[in-house]
C-alpha cells in the first residue's frame, strides 16, 4: 500500500492508496490546493468543512460543465492535444470562469 502526504491550502493529509499511485495523487491533490487558494483568496479564512463543501461544489460544477458539453471522460483536453498558447489559453479562460463562480459563491454565503 503505498502513502503520500498531499497539501490542500496549507494542512496535510495523509493518504494511502494502491503502490505506484502516488503520482496520480499528488497530481489530484494539486488541483483541490489549487480551488482551496482560489477560496480563500477571495473569501479569507474558511474552515475545513465549508471549504471541502466549496471545493466540491466548484469540481461537481465543472463535471456538470463536461457532461452537458458532451465530453467524455476520456475525451478531456490534454495537454499534448494543444499547442502551448491554446493551453494557456484555455486555462485563462478556465480560471476566469471559475473566479467569477467562485465570487458568486462567496457572495451568497451568510455567516452562521
Amino acid at each position: 500500500m503505498g502513502r503520500v502526504t498531499i497539501t490542500i491550502d496549507k494542512r496535510e493529509y495523509a493518504i494511502t492508496c494502491d503502490d505506484g499511485q502516488e503520482g496520480h495523487i499528488i497530481a489530484l491533490s494539486r488541483v483541490l490546493d489549487e480551488k482551496a487558494k482560489l477560496l480563500s483568496a477571495n473569501a479569507g479564512l474558511i474552515n475545513e468543512n465549508m471549504m471541502l463543501a466549496m471545493v466540491g461544489l466548484l469540481l461537481a460544477d465543472e463535471l456538470q460543465d463536461l457532461k452537458e458539453k458532451g465530453v467524455a471522460g476520456t475525451q478531456v483536453l490534454s495537454v499534448q492535444n494543444f499547442d502551448v498558447k491554446e493551453v494557456d489559453a484555455l486555462t485563462s479562460k478556465k480560471i476566469d470562469e471559475q473566479t467569477a463562480k467562485i465570487n458568486n459563491i462567496i457572495k451568497e454565503i451568510k455567516p452562521l
